[in-house]
């Protein structure tokens, strides 16, 4: 009974970490244009307060496991949501400085986060790893659905301006720390400590599967925060109001709620994970060609809700990659380490890319092709990395003692 307790409250810390790992971002977009008019700066730079976190997340992301053999995963993860803490706060201060000081910190915190999110998963709940990586995509998927939502109406309707609106995302967080400390209290008082032991993380560098793994993460959440960054500008480029486009943005996190929790059960039932990948690169193109092509509202609407469901499938499955290809929480954390380091560095590319492209040439028309492109390399990546092995099988198994 003790323990099943103690799942559940670590299940509801999970959760509630998992809530706060993307709306500072998702945030951004619909407001983007009141930053530019307030600040002066370009689009190019811009698109940095998106890339940002996504260069924190690049750089911490092999760091995390090593901070959580210091420190203990729990502990690690403590000190995070603090640090993301913060940067929200020093964001939302009146200085342009601290605007991309602060978007940097909170990157920072997302980073270990979502780094050791798949090894606690995986160390506390092994038999369940579709299921409880569903729990906290859908959870990391429905703030960031909102976020983005009321960005606008906070802004503008409710007069609080662009930096109240980001900065009102601290309280979240502080609930979370809140309801995470009775895991570092239940490891003060005897229990046996969460440390993470550190496999040889460079011979991950030498498979081809993790590779694979790495590049389906990388790929796919280059569109995603392609789209969560320039959706509301190229949706205006469409005639629609910067209130509709936050909107649009919101539609795009949620339609991918359904799959969020659907793709990791089945992921974990299938033989294989190589289908999925297929069909969610397929519709992923799909919904770009519409976007790319459609000249009114519901072509528009139809291919946002593709892009979003098969991007949310896209984060869901590479999540659950990283637990299904791994053989102990340990490898997970470094696998994941590897995949969304590599992987985001590849996704901070995106939005600065896509904003300098727009910037030269007026038009989204080539930024749009460039992604289905990603896409279809996404796709490719994917098939690779849903075969039913682990990373280091081969080596593993060639060190074994002989029987």
């Amino acid at each position: 009974m003790k323990n099943k307790n103690r799942n559940i409250l670590l299940l509801i810390g999970i959760i509630f970490v998992a809530f706060n790992l993307r709306p500072s971002i998702t945030s951004v977009g619909p407001v983007i244009r009141f930053i530019r008019e307030d600040t002066g700066i370009s689009n190019s730079l811009v698109g940095l307060l998106t890339t940002l976190p996504l260069v924190a997340f690049a750089l911490l992301s092999p760091l995390a496991p090593k901070i959580a053999k210091k420190l203990g995963m729990e502990r690690t993860v403590l000190v995070a949501l603090f640090v993301l803490a913060i940067g929200i706060f020093i964001r939302s201060i009146d200085f342009l400085i601290l605007l991309f000081v602060g978007t940097g910190l909170m990157g920072i915190g997302i980073a270990i986060c979502n780094v050791l999110l798949p090894g606690i998963v995986k160390q506390n709940f092994p038999t369940k790893v579709g299921m409880m990586t569903g729990l906290y995509t859908v959870s990391l998927a429905i703030c960031a659905g909102i976020a983005p939502g009321i960005s606008v109406p906070l802004s503008q309707s409710l007069g609080m301006g662009w930096k109240a609106s980001l900065g009102v995302w601290v309280f979240p967080v502080v609930v979370a720390i809140v309801i995470w400390i009775p895991q570092i209290i239940k490891k003060n008082s005897g229990r046996q400590k969460t440390r993470l032991t550190v496999t040889n993380g460079d011979s991950l560098w030498k498979s081809p599967l993790a590779w694979q793994v790495t590049l389906f993460m990388g790929l796919q959440s280059t569109v995603y925060f392609c789209f969560v960054a320039w959706l509301p500008e190229i949706l205006s480029g469409h005639g629609i109001s910067m209130t509709t486009a936050g909107w649009m943005v919101s539609l795009l996190q949620f339609s991918g709620l359904p799959v969020n929790i659907l793709i990791p059960i089945l992921a974990d039932r299938l033989p294989n994970q190589r289908a999925l990948a297929f069909w969610i690169g397929t519709v992923c193109c799909l919904g770009l060609l519409g976007i790319l092509l459609g000249g009114n509202m519901i072509i528009l609407t139809a291919s946002i809700i593709l892009i979003g469901a098969s991007t949310g499938a896209a984060l869901s499955l590479a999540l659950t990659l990283i637990g299904l290809r791994s053989a102990s929480s340990s490898q997970a954390s470094d696998l994941s380490g590897m995949a969304q380091s590599i992987g985001y560095l590849l996704a901070a590319l995106g939005p600065i890319v896509l904003g300098v492209l727009f910037d030269v040439l007026q038009s989204w028309t080539l930024p749009l092709v460039l992604l289905i492109v990603i896409s279809i390399v996404m796709t490719m990546a994917g098939v690779g990395a849903g075969r039913n092995e682990f990373v280091l099988q081969k080596s593993e198994s060639s060190n074994l003692p002989m029987t």
